[in-house]
């Protein structure tokens, strides 16, 4: 709360530039040429289609503007299409790209021979499934294969069918073939349902029904407005499962986390993802792509106010524009070691 507190006076403390522009932090006229290596160069940037990746983009497409070069406004595409398309050079790059969760595409779209993936842009994400803690504490719920019993998996149905109605990923995320998998590896097909669609309308449905006081069961994951929202250990926790069990290319991974819980997922770490051969001709990006990091609490906390109603473009651009001046020295500082590659 502290943090989406400290954002909030930042935001209002902006307001009166509020309608400022992606340019509005261009550099002045004044800069050296050397300030400017991306000059004339055109950037194509992609993202998913969740409100709440536009910010980490919004910051990556500031960064770009103020090394001069010419970005367009982002496009919103599927993963899986967005990595195909910066591969082939159709787009410049994707600034939501969590490895290993989007390991699969990655490897389709031509892996490291097309894509450039260095430095972590935000680290340590967490998944899995959770639960209302009330139930949990209730029932002695603490992992998710208790649910073949079907007495417990029925205190999650709400469809009426006598089932545990799941709300997982959508398709295309990368999160449905992990959620697949454990419904069939760990028997669960028999009493649980997997309800999949529109992520963000039916996780809002799973709030109220924890607001009347009702069990319920959602795939979560960080950064995420839902964090703030639902205290983890207090309103909500996580479930584990019996054993690390991953799909596809991650087939063998250990999901196990360093303080001993098993989520079914392992940790995460974000990426801005680029075109190979683009980022070989702007050292200048590729060094930025490589240096720049924010905190997922941060994330987290403009995604909460995206929650609440600030998810407008000028809105992003505004939360962007207080987290950069909150932290300009830093910001300046990534722009610096960008310059010098291009050097």
């Amino acid at each position: 709360m502290q943090a989406i507190r400290r954002l909030h006076a930042l935001i209002r403390h902006t307001a009166a530039i509020a309608a400022l522009s992606l340019t509005a932090l261009a550099a002045p006229a004044a800069h050296a040429a050397d300030a400017q290596p991306g000059q004339g160069v055109k950037v194509v940037v992609l993202k998913s289609s969740l409100a709440e990746e536009s910010f980490q983009t919004v910051l990556v497409m500031k960064a770009l503007q103020q090394l001069g070069y010419d970005v367009d406004p982002y496009k919103e595409l599927d993963y899986p299409l967005a990595h195909m398309a910066v591969a082939s050079g159709d787009a410049t790059l994707i600034a939501n790209h969590w490895n290993p969760h989007h390991s699969e595409f990655y490897k389709a779209a031509g892996g490291d021979a097309k894509l450039s993936r260095k430095g972590v842009y935000s680290a340590g994400a967490v998944q899995g499934y959770m639960i209302d803690k009330k139930t949990a504490d209730q029932y002695g719920i603490t992992h998710l294969d208790q649910l073949k019993d079907p007495k417990l998996a029925r205190l999650f149905d709400s469809s009426g069918d006598g089932k545990a109605d799941l709300v997982g990923p959508n398709a295309g995320w990368g999160g449905e073939a992990v959620v697949e998998h454990h419904l069939d590896t760990f028997g669960l097909r028999p009493t649980v349902d997997y309800v999949q669609g529109n992520y963000t309308a039916l996780i809002s449905e799973t709030l109220a029904r924890f607001q009347d006081g009702k069990p319920m069961l959602f795939y979560a994951w960080t950064p995420h407005w839902l964090s703030n929202a639902l205290r983890t250990g207090k309103d909500v926790v996580w479930l584990q499962v019996p054993y690390s069990a991953m799909p596809g290319v991650q087939a063998g991974t250990d999901t196990q986390l360093a303080n001993g819980k098993n989520y079914g997922f392992p940790l995460n770490n974000q990426y801005i993802v680029a075109n190979q051969e683009w980022v070989a001709k702007n050292p200048a990006a590729g060094k930025l792509f490589e240096v720049m990091q924010v905190p997922l609490a941060d994330i987290s906390a403009q995604n909460r106010l995206v929650h609440q109603g600030e998810k407008s473009a000028a809105d992003v651009e505004r939360h962007a524009d207080a987290w950069i001046r909150a932290h300009q020295k830093t910001f300046d500082g990534w722009l610096a070691q960008a310059r010098a590659a291009a050097k």
